[in-house]
């Protein structure tokens, strides 16, 4: 698989001998590259996993830290926290998922947010969103709770509010869904 980049940000960068070791680097792995400057390496083709996991690891052993990873590994911190939260709203439903966010990573929440919005090109809220109506519907599908446990389970305040959130994020109620069934889930990690 290609990762479709054409530019590198790399973290402290600061010097000339900096530039000249990620040069070094780049050219001991053949990777063809145009422009180093502090911070910035021009690619002249796209990186695959392997030679993105190489140059990372051999970045990392002088010093040198991919942005792109960090940033990555904070988006799916995040994912990851939304899917607990939702796991725990049984447990905490008075704590808010933003605080949730902030004391698990100690980033600022509007930092977070607009990273996650740029990179996955939706909030953080919708993706919580969309993800607590999917364990809704693995809860409906299972037909064991009535709405009412799952509403309690999944964090809502009400049948009402589930069923309306529900219905915007699905375009059908929750009762219908039941007769339909798991044809219309999706995969968490496909979202």
């Amino acid at each position: 698989m290609e990762i479709n980049k054409k530019k590198l940000l790399i973290k402290n960068m600061v010097c000339q001998r900096c530039i000249l070791t990620v040069e070094t680097i780049l050219h001991d792995l053949v990777i063809p590259f145009g422009k180093v400057v502090l911070g910035e390496v021009d690619l002249l083709e796209p990186l695959n996993e392997k030679q993105l996991k190489d140059v990372d690891h051999a970045l990392h052993k002088s010093g040198f830290e991919l942005i792109e990873t960090r940033v990555n590994k904070i988006i799916e911190d995040i994912k990851k926290l939304v899917l607990e939260y939702i796991h725990d709203a049984v447990t905490d439903q008075k704590r808010r998922l933003s605080t949730f966010i902030t004391s698990a990573l100690h980033y600022d929440y509007s930092y977070l947010s607009d990273l996650f919005s740029s990179i996955e090109g939706l909030t953080i809220e919708k993706y919580f969103i969309i993800q607590r109506i999917e364990k809704v519907k693995e809860l409906i599908v299972y037909d064991q709770l009535s709405l009412t446990e799952i509403a309690y389970q999944t964090g809502f305040s009400s049948v009402h509010h589930l069923s309306g959130q529900f219905k915007k994020e699905t375009g059908i109620n929750a009762s219908h869904f039941k007769k339909i069934g798991a044809a219309r889930r999706k995969s968490i990690d496909r979202t």
